[in-house]
């Protein structure tokens, strides 16, 4: 430990962490959910875009999902410049251009035109929350980032308690004004905030403790020493170049791409599935929409704090991902009873979203530096090749068969195989640790 830290104490750096908790977390949570809102509205403008525009549920599906192929070429190149300069420069170029982006949704009339605004969306958003995740490594260490990943993870299920009924009130209440359609509107008024809010990144976002004004410099010393101890530890990997040779990063990906399936299923389907349940108001579908993403919520802070204060990663995000599985598993299986499908989608969501601030710990254990920016960014854009792939799959089955159903069981596989891999993961990194232990001793 450094002899800055030596110079604060233990309660001087616990209200350190409880001001960058604060001041940090909310600003970051609002930003989140502006970004989860313009990525997945498209699933409510689908309501009534699709027949406004003539497209097909396999072409909505290869829209939605489109999106993540951007997403996915250009989130390592994102995280590495945002290690160079920083995250204030890095956030607010992100937020304003898929703020701008969204909002030109509003005027696609054909399919090619939904493909590439879709796909620029991804492009611009890229970088953001694998951004994020490395901007807190730089804050708080590894015993509190279960908690603070999951207070961060909160804008998933936020976005959809609030983004529900937002969108259900604009899609029933705009149409026809100024001569847009009701999902032309969703998309002009839900991307405004996002332009204005790159702009007030410049101004309230710090790169490092050292240039936060409202912490002291010895305590924000001492946090940023604490991180660089840790970073400096044995085991820990700085090269980007070896990261990539480690097959825990790999492992570490395809577990994320497992995790995420259900997470974009979710996010972009639950407005069609609640509609398939014979629900037909907007307005109605909105909110009902919210109730999964309340439940993953609670369950998201719980599992990632009881994480941290228990220590255990591996049983907290794969029992959340088998809780997953089976939820999809019901919905499917229930989709034509309403209540119960939605009491089956909320148990999906419960177990979905708790995974997430459990799941990023992982990484973290063997990554620092400049291999924790490509990797962490390496890692959550192949997981979120599944936002392409699992929207897509659910689209063709709906295409196909008439219902959600034959999707959601693919989607549930893939979250029961996540479970699995997170035993193998932990089994490999145990191996890992052991081998080093020597040189470290």
């Amino acid at each position: 430990m450094d002899r800055v830290e030596h110079e604060v104490s233990a309660a001087e750096l616990d209200e350190g962490y409880r001001r960058a908790t604060l001041r940090l977390i909310p600003f970051l949570v609002f930003l989140f959910i502006l970004a989860w809102i313009d990525r997945v509205n498209v699933g409510f403008a689908k309501l009534q875009m699709l027949s406004d525009l003539k497209f097909s549920e396999a072409v909505y599906g290869f829209g939605a999902g489109i999106f993540f192929i951007g997403y996915f070429l250009f989130e390592v190149p994102s995280n590495l410049l945002l290690e160079r300069i920083g995250a204030r420069k890095t956030l607010a170029r992100i937020t304003l251009l898929w703020g701008l982006a969204s909002m030109s949704l509003a005027f696609v009339q054909s399919e090619w035109a939904f493909y590439a605004v879709r796909f620029l969306i991804g492009v611009f958003e890229a970088g953001f929350f694998p951004g994020v995740v490395l901007y807190l490594t730089y804050w708080f260490p590894t015993a509190r980032r279960s908690r603070i990943n999951g207070l961060f993870m909160t804008s998933f299920a936020i976005a959809g308690i609030i983004g529900g009924p937002i969108a259900g009130l604009i899609m029933g209440t705009m149409g026809g004004v100024g001569g847009l359609a009701n999902w032309q509107w969703l998309f002009i008024l839900e991307g405004i905030p996002s332009v204005l809010a790159g702009i007030a990144v410049l101004a309230l976002l710090p790169d490092r403790p050292q240039d936060a004004r409202w912490l002291s410099p010895r305590v924000a010393a001492a946090m940023s020493a604490r991180v660089a101890a840790e970073s400096r530890a044995a085991g820990k990997e700085a090269s980007f170049k070896a990261a990539l040779k480690d097959g825990r990063v790999w492992l570490c990906a395809l577990i994320y791409f497992c995790i995420v399936s259900g997470n974009a299923t979710i996010a972009f389907w639950t407005p069609s599935i609640i509609k398939e349940m014979g629900v037909r108001d907007a307005i109605t579908i909105g909110f009902l929409a919210a109730i999964p993403f309340i439940a993953g919520t609670i369950a998201m802070v719980w599992n990632g704090a009881h994480s941290d204060r228990s220590g255990e990663r591996r049983l907290h995000c794969a029992a959340a991902s088998l809780i997953a599985a089976a939820g999809l598993v019901a919905t499917g299986a229930l989709i034509g009873q309403a209540a119960l499908a939605l009491a089956a989608l909320t148990v999906a969501a419960i177990g979905i979203l708790a995974a997430f601030p459990v799941f990023w710990a992982l990484p973290q254990t063997f990554l620092a530096g400049t291999a924790a920016a490509g990797a962490i960014a390496a890692i959550n854009s192949i997981g979120n090749l599944a936002g392409f792939v699992a929207p897509y799959m659910v689209g063709v089955s709906t295409s196909l068969t008439g219902s959600a159903s034959n999707g959601l069981y693919f989607v549930a596989g893939l979250e029961f195989l996540a479970a699995l891999l997170v035993f193998g993961f932990a089994r490999w990194h145990e191996r890992a640790e052991t081998t080093l232990a020597p040189a470290a001793s």
